[in-house]
């Protein structure tokens, strides 16, 4: 799915296939692309309290803040999906989660200085399998709210 959304906006994209580690998370996936963990961009499912999803884009090397992020949007609180439950709301197994191709229409947020990045790395829909696009692709084809909600 997210590689014809990909082709459907026309993003010009480099795949980039690796060994995928159950908990490796960015840091494995950047290790064995040899790319700095910054610029693989995690894709995460997260739920208000009315149990909405939501999609939030963030550094590898960055969590997100869920205090920041409820309080931008207004709620009392925000967390991230358990996995059946990402799974369910994207279409994908977590792991494997892309922007691009969610199953469910849903808010999109990426955490700002992403867009200052000259590349980013972000799935392209399945484990082990990451895309390299230009972080204006991104926001051109996913029009994502931009947020500063990371913490280290």
């Amino acid at each position: 799915m997210a590689i014809r959304a990909l082709r459907q906006h026309a993003i010009a994209f480099t795949p980039h296939l690796y060994d995928w580690e159950p908990r490796g998370g960015t840091a494995a996936s950047a290790a064995a692309l040899g790319v700095d963990e910054h610029e693989v961009v995690k894709t995460l499912i997260f739920e208000d309290e009315a149990r909405s999803p939501l999609c939030v884009l963030m550094h590898g090397d960055r969590e997100v803040s869920a205090k920041n992020l409820a309080r931008f949007l207004g709620v009392k609180q925000v967390a991230p999906c358990a996995p059946e439950v990402a799974d369910r709301h994207s279409g994908y197994q977590v792991g494997g989660t892309s922007p691009f191709g969610l199953r469910r229409a849903m808010p999109i947020y990426m955490e700002r200085s992403i867009t200052a990045l000259p590349r980013m790395f972000v799935n392209g829909g399945a484990r082990g399998f990451l895309v390299e696009i230009s972080p204006a692709d991104a926001v051109r084809a996913l029009s994502p709210t931009l947020v500063d909600v990371a913490t280290t």
